[in-house]
């Protein structure tokens, strides 16, 4: 059975331990996981944190969506929806040792 290459804009999956549905993407030299639900602007205060990032989630009509960073230099005026790395509910698994 071959699998089919991914795509490189944002990919529709799903978490491993939880089973939701989250937007996976390599941005620069991490790999994003992000809840694909858009957050207003009180919930994006809400939900940043020192280890959870908020992104910006661009769409264009023939492209797939993209997970952008949010910088200094990021418009407060951006049209785009706003999402947040996805925090598990569920219990951590440990990885094999061997």
């Amino acid at each position: 059975m071959t699998r089919t290459p991914r795509r490189p804009g944002a990919d529709d999956t799903r978490c491993p331990t939880c089973e939701a549905q989250v937007l996976t993407q390599l941005v620069e030299v991490l790999t994003a996981i992000a809840d694909p639900t858009p957050l207003t602007p009180a919930e994006q205060d809400k939900a940043r944190g020192p280890n959870r990032l908020i992104w910006c989630l661009t769409q264009r009509p023939h492209s797939p969506p993209r997970l952008r960073w949010i910088t200094a230099w990021h418009p407060t005026a951006c049209p785009h929806p706003h999402v947040a790395d996805h925090q598990c509910p569920g219990p951590t698994r440990q990885a094999p040792l061997f």
